[in-house]
């Protein structure tokens, strides 16, 4: 993957990922370098990544031409991917995260990508980046005074 613009249909024929018919094959792929979001997951530049870090010890691991499968969505749901040309990011889930919703750390030094067959793809300005869980509220149910549950893990 290079830093000129890339389309849906270039990342899923470089990859060899499928995205469902319906997403727009040629669209051009946003690369961002802020906080993202791609269903239940949120990717936030680590500066802003509050009491969360790589451990001192992590074990990185170079992201391979095939992708990382970063987390695949409930009921054993559809996969969301991090890719990469070979050499320029790499991936931990050795990771120090008081809020248990850390899944890893990923550092790139050119544009990586999250692809996942519904929401089709992301670009990653490159820098280093937690990628998490997203959390909401639980939302008040018709005939109770309180919210049920508080915080809840968002399902994909």
């Amino acid at each position: 993957m290079t830093t000129t613009t890339v389309t849906l249909a270039d990342l899923t024929r470089r990859t060899g990922l499928d995205v469902l018919d319906h997403l727009e094959q040629e669209m051009a792929i946003p690369v961002i370098d802020g906080l993202q979001a791609q269903g239940d997951l949120i990717v936030v530049p680590l500066d802003l990544a509050r009491d969360m870090s790589a451990a001192r010890t992590a074990r990185w691991r170079p992201v391979p031409a095939a992708g990382v499968e970063l987390l695949r969505g409930a009921a054993g749901g559809n996969p969301h991917t991090l890719v990469a040309d070979p050499g320029t990011c790499r991936w931990t889930t050795d990771v120090i995260d008081p809020e248990a919703l850390a899944i890893g750390v990923l550092e790139t030094r050119a544009v990586a990508y999250l692809i996942h067959p519904e929401h089709g793809g992301t670009g990653i300005a490159p820098g280093a980046y937690a990628v998490r869980r997203q959390r909401e509220r639980a939302t008040q149910r018709p005939g109770r005074s309180r919210p049920s549950g508080g915080d809840r893990l968002v399902a994909d």
